[in-house]
């Protein structure tokens, strides 16, 4: 390398400006290619081994900010000077050729990728270690988001938009890949949350069920209906017609199930307010906004399951602990012996109080349900919990929120409170009705591959080479996360326990039309193979 910059500072001296060579491309950067070609890739184990050492001197350290103002650590830091310094190297070469300083980025845009996907792949693998300290969770989520940043200052030091293709490319789908790596540790964090978050809403459904005029409904006594119905009568009554289940028209009622509402968010603000506080204060804005995405899906999806569509119980283990002791009871005993086995057994004592009470326990989960006012004070709730999480503008925007499929679902649930049982059975009949059947040979898209066979004429060994080149127009529905498409290739057929049978292409994250041209070859397979 030195040599190399000996020679073009003999060249731009001395050669440039000659009338034979001015103007022309020096051929000088040829002689070179191979020597710098073989610096980068010694490069590429230099810059993994400070990469290593880099990400354990930050974990010793426990993730420190690298600066007061700054949310990540110092290892993203010393990743990105190594690699700015090996650019800087290339760069002040000046290759005069246009060609051979494409080839020059394109084996850098390797190089970046090499380091980029291990120090991504490092955090990925330590990072479960960690979600219990919400911070340095946090931090390490935001040393993803800076490599992305860094990366595209990086890819416009490298010539931008005016980067050769295949560069681009490469930096592109790198880019891409930490997209994906981000989203999966946001949503990890966010799934680590979800057992606080599930007691902090059973703790808002036994609120919810407190309100009066929630009642227990499977309690059939005379006073207890006609209360419920007087309660559900001065209700609807109170709705204008043709309005909005659950809206109140009364601006006191309005208010008064404004405060229930916010009564029965308190456990689940509580638990927010804490976290969402924390998380404003260590988080980049991006990263800030994957967590509210996730978290607000978890959120309405527990309230669905556990307040709107409430489980049953484990009392209802009862029914089934009650027949096998019937079962048992009938295999093991005499006829002449089953009323002296109540008297002896059961006679003035609490088992068969007890069980009838667990039976009454069951009929009261199994007919639990919202009443009106308890509709319309959950309804308020979301609206709250909706502002929270938009928080002005500084959050997650209405739009997603309005359209999230969670909170669809959530309000849907609710809504078949409302409606008849009769109505209930015709939407049922009318979607089976009309429901679209399968289509088992429905075309998911198309792939374009090669196949060539070659057969020695001597020795009867055959050569498959088998060429990947591309899959078109993909029916896959993203419903979270990525989509890597990639193409796997098998062979099939008798002598070929020793050989290599199944090959894959890289993935392309999210593309639906991704272009492969990669080539499998299996070489000395004697007699038929099917493929």
């Amino acid at each position: 390398m030195n040599l190399h910059f000996k020679v073009k500072w003999l060249h731009n001296n001395y050669v440039k400006d000659v009338p034979p060579y001015k103007g022309a491309v020096p051929e000088y950067p040829a002689w070179f290619e191979p020597f710098v070609m073989q610096w980068l890739n010694e490069n590429d184990d230099v810059s993994l081994e400070y990469l290593h050492g880099a990400f354990n001197r930050d974990k010793k350290d426990g993730f420190q900010k690298s600066s007061e103002h700054a949310l990540f650590s110092n290892s993203v830091v010393d990743v990105f000077t190594q690699l700015t310094q090996c650019f800087d190297v290339v760069s002040k070469l000046e290759c005069p050729d246009p060609e051979i300083w494409k080839r020059y980025m394109k084996r850098f845009a390797k190089t970046i990728v090499k380091v980029l996907l291990a120090y991504a792949d490092i955090v990925k693998r330590e990072f479960p270690e960690h979600m219990q300290e919400e911070r340095t969770a946090c931090i390490l989520i935001n040393n993803i988001q800076q490599l992305r940043v860094q990366l595209e200052k990086m890819f416009e030091s490298m010539g931008g938009e005016k980067l050769e293709e295949d560069a681009a490319n490469i930096l592109k789908e790198l880019q891409q890949s930490l997209n994906g790596a981000l989203d999966e540790l946001a949503m990890q964090f966010a799934t680590s949350l979800e057992p606080r978050i599930t007691q902090s809403v059973k703790e808002l459904g036994d609120l919810l069920l407190s309100i009066k005029g929630g009642g227990q409904p499977g309690t059939l006594n005379q006073p207890a209906i006609t209360q419920s119905v007087k309660e559900l009568g001065d209700l609807l009554l109170s709705i204008k017609g043709g309005g909005q289940p659950g809206t109140l028209n009364q601006p006191a009622q309005r208010q008064a199930v404004a405060v229930e509402a916010d009564e029965v968010l308190r456990p689940l603000m509580d638990l927010l307010d804490g976290s969402l506080s924390l998380y404003a204060e260590t988080c980049e804005k991006t990263v800030l906004k994957r967590l509210l995405k996730e978290l607000w899906k978890i959120v309405m999806r527990i309230l669905e399951k556990t307040v709107v569509l409430p489980p049953m119980t484990d009392k209802t283990m009862m029914f089934k602990s009650l027949t096998d002791n019937a079962k048992n009871l009938a295999a093991n005993t005499k006829i002449e012996d089953m009323s002296r086995l109540f008297k002896n057994h059961m006679s003035g004592k609490q088992d068969v109080k007890n069980a009838l009470s667990g039976v009454i326990d069951i009929s009261k989960e199994v007919e639990k349900n919202l009443s009106p006012k308890q509709c319309a004070v959950l309804d308020v709730a979301l609206d709250t919990i909706k502002l929270y999480f938009h928080a002005g503008g500084n959050g997650l925007k209405k739009n997603f929120l309005d359209k999230s499929p969670e909170l669809q679902s959530l309000r849907y649930a609710l809504s078949l409170y409302t409606q008849t049982t009769d109505t209930l059975i015709k939407t049922f009949v009318t979607s089976q009705i009309n429901e679209e059947p399968t289509d088992s040979q429905e075309s998911m898209g198309e792939v374009s591959i090669q196949v060539d066979l070659f057969t020695h004429p001597g020795t009867g060994e055959h050569k498959v080479t088998v060429k990947v080149v591309a899959a078109n127009d993909l029916k896959w529905t993203l419903v979270s996360g990525m989509f890597r498409p990639f193409v796997e290739v098998n062979l099939i057929g008798p002598h070929l326990s020793d050989k290599k049978r199944k090959f894959a292409t890289k993935s392309k994250a999210n593309n639906w039309s991704p272009k492969y041209n990669e080539t499998f070859n299996l070489t000395e397979i004697r007699h038929q193979i099917q493929s």
